[in-house]
């Protein structure tokens, strides 16, 4: 690829930057509109499933752990099939292709990422056959195949498939009665040839059998049929092995696993929804049962009843994807997450409390005196739940306000809001039912705010609320007295433990009156109320992060230092890119972390030498957002829900909460040192679209920011083990 896109574009004569197109008189014109400076965002977000594939190779991460990065991957490609496939299918079956700034038609990028996908899956089943499974039989764990059941287990596999499965199995003879079956999104299934002629006449020779959903696809043998260790039997195994007992008198000819992945996307019309809530219960149903967008079989299945399969579909040959062993790996988490191989386990650890909250009963007189900073998972998530537990009991306490993007329907932040709501508080949830894949867990945990007697809103049609804020209101002598939360997290129990996130505790006067703002603009009606700190999308937060960039842009123009580091999970946002190049071509030093889609390009000569990309994957998923800019000796920094896309600028309430203290700013910023200096868990991305692990020189010592973070935060040494 040509690194150098000089064009003669935009006027010599620019002005100072700002934000808008403009670039440094000083500085060359160059078409910033070049498709080949951008990456493809399907292209992109593939790259990322790749790297966490890549994991699964790391033998410095335990055996387990291992596993659990290739199967994460497979779900990753589930979901990249049910979305982002699905919808680039949908726009050359509309004939609407659309064409984003890297130039690549939807037609393309279907065939591009057939073919890297193809390749991909492949891989991952060598993987998972020719290292994964021989080193857990090295441990003693096993899949045990029906070519390797003992007399035994035979016996007790067909007790099991006569007394538990048989009873649930519909197979399905295929006839001019029996059409094809409507399949379930992701569902196991068999195509069974059959022999010979039924009790009614029937010889079409063809069954399908769908594998009962209730039964987990996973069966653990005995002890006392064992030679020891941990032995598993797959469902599709015990089918295979005794699908001649489904089809009695008939002789089995063949039996073929399979799984349809179709479009999962809700399409809710706003213009046309009366009850959102209503409206997506319906839409939850459909997504079982929408377009066809790919088709797993066993790579055993000849090759007429995959083309048969494949026209029952109606899926090209490209969208057939042959597969070495289970169709749904997704399903052998339950050996990943068996207990009892602490030495093929990440080691555990305690998350801490910072020393401001140590032995504290009251969190309200902690927090009116300082501003907490939390880092998850290192540091507790428990200081958010006990806050709102508190607020639940406080007398004193008489309103609180909370958004819920991802939790469930019985997480300890629900219960508090529940008791609050019964203890007469004035309980306001702003629940986001869009949340993808998380839809019918908010139906519930709504459905439950609202029976405890909370005013449940669901934020504004068309618009995912994405912030992660809570405001706590209290009668404080004569006062009234705020509390707020705010995060880059979702309130997530679970996911705290998981997940990078950032949470800031503040009885800030002027921060809280914002997000007091925000909520009255989600609960009501009315024209965009000013902020006096808080950034929100979709109303101030694009703009303000374009002037942010183009100021730092201006400090170079005039000859000073200048440095953004912004850390995200995805840089997809045209106007944010343009104005990125913009400033490196001024001279800005600009780091990104970004763990998932990055379409800028970083190292293109005349454009983006000075920028770096890198994405890092390790133990925890990376979910923080950082904005840092150097402002000329005065760092300005934001935390933020928002990821650099146009839908989290654009199409959702998001928001950006400054740090402020040199104390909480250069602790924060240490951080980012420890991501820029990680050359374990890090890939660096080429201006290709490839991704590349860091070269170490001969005697650097290895970095692994979470392994540092755990040791400095924790004092647990080493994050892989």
């Amino acid at each position: 690829m040509n690194s150098r896109i000089i064009r003669d574009s935009l006027p010599a004569d620019a002005s100072a930057p700002a934000a808008n197109d403009a670039l440094p008189s000083a500085a060359p014109t160059v078409d910033l509109g070049d498709n080949r400076l951008y990456i493809h965002r399907e292209l992109s977000q593939l790259q990322f499933n790749i790297r966490v594939l890549d994991q699964a190779l790391d033998e410095r991460t335990p055996l387990l752990e291992r596993l659990k990065f290739l199967l994460i991957f497979s779900r990753n490609m589930d979901e990249f099939f049910e979305i982002r496939v699905a919808g680039l299918k949908g726009q050359v079956a509309l004939d609407h292709e659309l064409i984003g700034p890297d130039g690549i038609s939807p037609r393309r990028a279907l065939a591009e990422i057939s073919e890297i996908a193809h390749k991909q899956i492949e891989r991952q089943y060598a993987i998972l056959n020719e290292r994964i499974l021989p080193e857990l039989v090295a441990h003693g764990i096993r899949i045990v195949r029906r070519t390797q059941w003992t007399h035994k287990q035979k016996l007790w596999v067909r007790r099991y498939f006569r007394e538990e499965v048989a009873p649930l199995i519909t197979p399905i003879g295929l006839d001019p009665t029996h059409p094809f079956p409507l399949l379930v999104n992701k569902s196991l299934n068999f195509i069974v040839r059959l022999d010979g002629v039924d009790a009614f006449g029937r010889d079409s020779g063809l069954a399908i059998v769908p594998a009962p959903r209730v039964l987990p696809r996973l069966i653990r043998l005995p002890q006392e049929i064992c030679e020891g260790g941990d032995n598993y039997v797959l469902l599709s195994s015990m089918i295979h092995a005794h699908a001649e007992e489904l089809f009695p008198g008939m002789q089995v000819l063949g039996c073929y696993q399979f799984r349809l992945t179709r479009n999962a996307d809700l399409t809710l019309d706003p213009e046309d929804v009366e009850d959102l809530a209503l409206a997506l219960r319906g839409e939850l149903y459909s997504r079982r049962f929408g377009d066809a967008v790919r088709l797993e079989v066993a790579d055993n299945c000849p090759r007429d009843l995959a083309d048969y399969l494949l026209k029952q579909f109606g899926l090209a040959e490209s969208e057939l994807y042959e597969v070495n062993g289970p169709v749904n790996l997704a399903r052998l988490f339950r050996i990943a997450s068996e207990a009892g191989y602490p030495q093929l386990q990440y080691p555990p650890f305690t998350p801490v409390l910072p020393k401001a909250l140590k032995h504290v009963e009251d969190l309200f007189q902690v927090i009116s005196k300082q501003d907490v900073l939390l880092l998850h998972p290192y540091e507790s998530f428990s200081p958010v739940v006990d806050l709102l537990r508190q607020a639940a009991k406080d007398p004193q306490v008489l309103a609180i306000k909370q958004t819920l993007y991802r939790t469930n329907a019985n997480s300890e932040i629900v219960d508090a809001l529940v008791d609050a709501a019964r203890a007469g508080k004035e309980v306001t949830a702003v629940v986001e039912l869009r949340a993808r894949f998380d839809e019918e867990s908010n139906l519930t945990l709504a459905s439950r705010l609202q029976q405890a007697g909370a005013m449940v809103i669901y934020g504004v049609v068309g618009i995912k609320t994405h912030a992660k804020l809570m405001l706590i209101q209290r009668r404080e002598g004569s006062e009234l007295v705020r509390y707020a939360h705010m995060g880059t997290g979702n309130y997530h129990t679970g996911n705290a433990r998981l997940y990078t996130d950032y949470s800031l505790l503040t009885s800030d006067e002027a921060l809280c009156e914002d997000v007091h703002k925000l909520f009255s603009q989600l609960t009501g009606m009315g024209k965009v109320l000013r902020m006096k700190k808080l950034l929100h999308a979709p109303f101030t937060l694009k703009k303000a992060l374009l002037e942010l960039i183009a100021r730092e842009t201006a400090h170079a123009a005039a000859g000073k230092p200048a440095q953004i580091i912004i850390k995200v999970n995805a840089l997809t946002e045209p106007k944010v890119i343009r104005a990125l190049y913009k400033a490196s071509i001024a001279g800005v030093q600009i780091d990104l972390i970004v763990r998932g889609v990055c379409c800028l390009r970083p190292g293109m000569e005349g454009v983006s030498e000075n920028i770096r990309v890198r994405s890092i994957i390790g133990r925890f998923l990376e979910h923080s957002r950082v904005y840092w800019f150097a402002n000329d000796g005065d760092p300005q920094m934001y935390l933020s829900s928002a990821d650099l896309m146009e839908r989290n600028l654009d199409r959702r309430v998001e928001s950006a909460f400054p740090i402020e203290g040199k104390k909480l700013q250069q602790r924060v910023h240490n951080a980012l040192g420890l991501y820029l200096a990680d050359n374990t868990s890090a890939s660096l991305l080429q201006a290709d679209g490839q991704y590349l692990r860091p070269p170490v020189a001969k005697g650097e010592p290895a970095r692994d920011v979470q392994a540092e973070l755990l040791e400095k935060l924790c004092g647990t040494v080493g994050a892989r083990g």
